[in-house]
């Protein structure tokens, strides 16, 4: 797509944990099927905040999970789209 600037693999959404409330915009914006729509593992639950655990319970336990993360090309579309503001794009690898 021309609007985004990136190859994939150098950039990369990450996910706040503790924002995200698995509404799903990221899938039905993203052009490149990076992001889909799972369950928190045990592990990845204990490490959230309180605020984080009680909206993870509210939303039994789904989140924005992102298995095709080396697809982002960084246009910016699911930043845009979540409405909790729980993405953002990073260079990949960090640094």
């Amino acid at each position: 797509m021309s609007d985004c600037p990136t190859p994939p693999g150098q950039v990369r959404p990450v996910i706040d944990r503790n924002r995200c409330a698995a509404e799903g915009d990221c899938v039905r914006v993203c052009p490149y099927q990076v992001f889909a729509i799972g369950r928190l593992s045990a592990d990845q639950r204990r490490a959230l905040s309180l605020t984080g655990r009680i909206k993870t319970f509210v939303h039994r336990g789904r989140q924005a999970m992102t298995p095709n993360a080396d697809a982002c090309q960084a246009c910016g579309r699911c930043v845009d789209a979540c409405p909790e503001d729980a993405i953002s794009l990073i260079g990949f690898p960090p640094g």
